[in-house]
């Protein structure tokens, strides 16, 4: 899946494919067929980044109830002949999502559409899943048939029958069907079931990994051949030393971490990490500078893993690199530095954000930094992050970090946030936005009795709309 374009976050569908809250106040306000086209463009062509954390389908699926939309190009999409030439899910995810939300909220056409998808669809077992919440034991069982035709009665359907069940994040419509009556649908389901668990079964009793008596050079032995396979095992062979090393092994480790070959390296740099050796320090140090870049990036992902005070003071002097080991410092400070590290944390954010612009991965730290240290003179640039990133899960933390900076917040951008696309960023603003608003009053009593909305959001809705508290 190619990266979205994403419009200016001063347009109509800048605002809503951010997932921004603003996104829908601009669109209720607009002309009605320009605010569908736009969320139609959205729901069609997933703005994400990262479709599998930041959320848009309770967003999406709410503007549409409040703009009376329909769901024919939703349905154009689902069943256009690229259906069956692209079956990569992020095609037709949100859509599906979407549609699922819109059940919840009563929409018959929307569950009409998830069934008639699910028969017939590429990402069937998508749809399958969202039923699954939603539908009735009568609808789920009329689905049986068609989703099992799509496996032929043969032993490799039998066996692709079998990892679909095991793949499944509901399990409710195979329980059903198990339930069934007829040989060809109950008895089925019941043996893929039984030969999953079988495979499973199967599985623990071939473990390819450590063994116990494994010595330290066995454990750098397979580090080493899961690298020349591609499986970065730098972490978990890091725990196989901690279980197999000795005090006498320690020279070894070291030297490993200094010259080894690049598995057991990045293994060694990990396991002196997290077990806070002296050394490691200068050992990361020289290898964030090898030419092997997986030895460079393990060096640094170690070093992100400490969490004592050496780490600290180290971070402090390593702050000011230009290179990879700086950025990972500045996140370090962001974590764990103390209140005199603020005009770091404070310098690395401004920096990253004029070199490498609003959705700079470090930013993620950095943001969260200025709020734990309560930067007050990080909010202008803490704003900007907020309105321009194409992150909402990043925005989320911009908002969170205003909240513990910015005194204008409350009155400002939290009451935007209640309309966010993120849970999260809804909740920050439950707790925070300026109930003298009307607007503020009406989403807050709104939040309230969603029965779609999350229990995080309304138990701090009604924090602030309780018994004790003044009436809204």
């Amino acid at each position: 899946m190619f990266d979205p374009v994403i419009a200016p976050s001063g347009t109509l569908l800048g605002l809503l494919q951010r997932g921004r809250g603003d996104g829908t106040l601009h669109a209720l306000a607009a002309p009605r067929a320009e605010a569908l086209a736009a969320l139609n463009h959205c729901v069609l062509h997933d703005p994400r980044h990262d479709w599998q954390v930041e959320n848009r389908s309770l967003y999406y699926a709410r503007l549409y109830l409040d703009l009376h939309g329909s769901l024919e190009e939703i349905e154009r999409h689902l069943c256009d002949a690229d259906d069956l030439l692209d079956t990569d899910e992020a095609r037709t995810g949100l859509a599906l999502a979407v549609l699922g939300h819109l059940a919840s909220y009563g929409r018959g056409d929307a569950l009409a559409l998830l069934r008639r998808y699910a028969a017939a669809g590429s990402n069937w077992a998508w749809a399958l899943d969202e039923l699954a919440l939603r539908d009735t034991d009568a609808g789920l069982r009329s689905l049986a048939a068609p989703v099992l035709a799509r496996f032929p009665a043969t032993s490799e359907g039998d066996a692709e029958l079998a990892l679909a069940m095991r793949n499944a994040f509901e399990p409710r419509p195979w329980r059903l069907w198990a339930e069934d009556q007829r040989h060809a649908i109950g008895a089925r389901v019941r043996a893929a079931r039984e030969a999953g668990s079988f495979d499973r079964w199967q599985r623990q009793l071939r473990p390819s990994g450590p063994r116990p008596g494994w010595s330290v050079q066995a454990v750098f032995d397979w580090a080493e051949r899961g690298l020349q396979r591609g499986s970065v095992l730098h972490v978990p062979a890091a725990r196989c030393l901690t279980a197999v090393a000795g005090p006498e092994d320690r020279p070894a480790i070291v030297e490993a971490a200094r010259s080894g070959p690049d598995g057991a390296r990045c293994a060694a740099l990990h396991y002196l990490a997290e077990s806070r050796d002296p050394v490691v320090l200068d050992l990361v140090e020289a290898a964030a500078l090898s030419p092997s870049r997986t030895v460079a990036e393990a060096a640094v992902s170690a070093f992100e893993r400490m969490c004592g005070d050496d780490a600290v003071e180290r971070a402090r002097r390593w702050v000011h690199r230009p290179d990879a080991l700086g950025a990972s410092a500045a996140g370090v400070l962001a974590c764990r530095g103390e209140a005199r590290d603020a005009g770091l944390v404070l310098g690395a954010l401004r920096e990253t954000v004029r070199a490498e612009g609003p959705d700079a991965p470090l930013l993620w730290s950095l943001v969260d930094g200025a709020g734990r240290l309560g930067i007050e003179c990080a909010a202008p640039v803490l704003r900007h992050v907020y309105r321009e990133t194409a992150s909402s899960q990043l925005r989320g933390r911009a908002a969170r970090a205003l909240a513990a900076t910015d005194p204008s917040f409350p009155t400002g951008f939290a009451v935007e946030c209640l309309w966010d696309c993120e849970e999260t960023t809804r909740e920050v603003a439950a707790l925070h936005a300026e109930t003298g608003d009307v607007r503020v009053a009406e989403r807050l009593r709104r939040l309230a009795a969603d029965p779609v909305e999350e229990v995080e959001v309304q138990t701090a809705v009604r924090s602030r709309i309780g018994p004790d508290t003044p009436a809204l």
